[in-house]
């Protein structure tokens, strides 16, 4: 088995891959990789993956975005719906990738608002920033770190969104904890993810599927609403939207920090 320093090594090669991918296709849907819930990656053309044609994303969403950002979509939801983000907020991705969720996001909060990603890849960071310069997105930052320590200060954001990046964490406790110290009071949470059935195991999710799939690495329903109480957070649901692989779900993931907004 894989110890924590082999998964985070295989989770950057592996979207780092991907990015590289989508930046040599340029403007030419060409072959890229996977991304959650996809273990076979070896030929898969970026028709088949991209985040519009599999249903996460409308026409409308994604009209005037970078064709790279839609084609390095990876993810299992559309959390910047999911989070009903207002003009004004200040939003956090974390893990943002090729960058979508934190171009949708900066165009929900508007001119008066914030949107900002954190990803460890050095070719998603890349990607992302061109982007978010090709978007003319001046609302919005990428920041290089790992979403179990993001370089921002203490309660400094409205609402922390996520697509199918939590379950790829080594440490989900950190995450969570880091999640409850950037919110601010009466902050919220709307995450995308995998998440597993309680009856299986963690050996009985690694049978399903691989770390950098998304489905390994899964908690179950408990073990997610449990870790989000634990760090803090109240008014946790979790809800099931369509089925990943056998036994395992992908999910939208609700919870506020405790407290009035300033």
């Amino acid at each position: 088995m894989s110890g924590p320093d082999q998964l985070v090594d295989a989770v950057r090669a592996h979207y780092g891959g991907v990015a590289l991918a989508v930046m040599e296709a340029s403007t030419e849907r060409g072959p890229s990789g996977c991304g959650c819930g996809d273990d076979g990656c070896g030929g898969v053309a970026v028709e088949a993956l991209d985040a519009e044609s599999r249903g996460l994303y409308s026409a409308a969403e994604t009209a005037e975005l970078p064709d790279a950002a839609v084609l390095a979509s990876l993810g299992c939801g559309n959390p910047t719906a999911v989070a009903e983000l207002q003009p004004g907020e200040t939003v956090l991705d974390l893990g943002s990738g090729g960058g979508i969720d934190v171009l949708l996001s900066a165009r929900r909060v508007g001119s008066t608002g914030r949107a900002y990603g954190v990803d460890m890849t050095p070719a998603m960071l890349e990607l992302s920033r061109r982007n978010l310069a090709a978007a003319s997105a001046t609302n919005a930052e990428i920041l290089e770190g790992r979403i179990e320590a993001v370089p921002l200060p203490d309660a400094s954001v409205d609402v922390v969104i996520s697509n199918c990046v939590v379950n790829l964490s080594v440490d989900k406790p950190a995450v969570f904890r880091e999640i409850a110290r950037l919110l601010r009071p009466g902050g919220r949470i709307g995450i995308s993810d995998i998440v597993a059935e309680d009856s299986l195991s963690p050996a009985e999710r690694a049978e399903r599927g691989s770390h950098v799939g998304c489905i390994a690495g899964a908690l179950s329903f408990s073990e997610y609403a449990e870790g989000l109480g634990a760090a803090g957070l109240v008014d946790v649901s979790i809800e099931p939207t369509a089925l990943a692989a056998d036994g395992l779900h992908s999910a939208i993931i609700r919870a506020t920090k405790p407290g009035l907004p300033a």
